[in-house]
């Protein structure tokens, strides 16, 4: 698959900044057109309405999720181990993308709704390719969930306050460890 334009992923960039930093609704497209420093012509070229460009956003979670899918298959620790401690990540073009197909769901876009429930199916799917159980790999998706929601969350807490509460190397290994003994002997 070849890469997409410079251009048109400086635009989506700035697309996805301005919806995660101010809300759906400031992302218009001549708000987007400046953030990424290209004329609202330049902009059109790649993305002719609002519509196409939140499809090409959406086009963008789909592209890091299918590589993301591919890291889990060939995780060398493990499918188990990779998902769940990949699920802290945050800051990434995968964080990126998410949050702002979150946020336009949130302001009510059936595709970016569509497209998260897409995703979400996608990551149960792969893991229910590792995990013979298919409660079992219901819950290591949402234990995913959960820890990105905490990790999330707890970055927009002080850095002062996470020393009592954080999820530390420690307890993500014993997470991690337990998970995996679960789905090799089914208890």
């Amino acid at each position: 698959m070849s890469r997409p334009p410079a251009a048109r992923e400086a635009v989506l960039d700035a697309f996805e900044r301005i919806i995660i930093a101010d809300g759906e609704r400031t992302a218009t497209l001549d708000a987007t057109a400046r953030a990424a420093g290209v004329s609202k012509g330049g902009l059109l070229y790649h993305f002719g309405s609002r519509h196409a460009l939140i499809a090409g956003l959406i086009e963008r979670l789909h592209r890091l999720v299918d590589d993301d899918v591919a890291r889990i298959h060939s995780a060398p620790d493990g499918p188990i181990s990779y998902f769940v401690r990949s699920s802290v990540d945050l800051e990434s073009p995968l964080d990126h993308s998410f949050v702002a197909a979150v946020r336009l769901a949130q302001g009510g876009d059936r595709q970016a709704a569509a497209a998260i429930d897409a995703v979400r199916t996608r990551w149960l799917e792969e893991i229910g390719r590792h995990v013979d159980d298919p409660a079992l790999a219901l819950a290591i998706t949402l234990i995913g969930d959960g820890l990105y929601y905490h990790s999330a969350l707890r970055a927009e807490v002080d850095a002062s306050a996470l020393d009592t509460d954080d999820i530390g190397p420690v307890q993500m290994d014993e997470l991690v460890t337990m998970l995996e003994r679960i789905a090799q002997t089914g208890q």
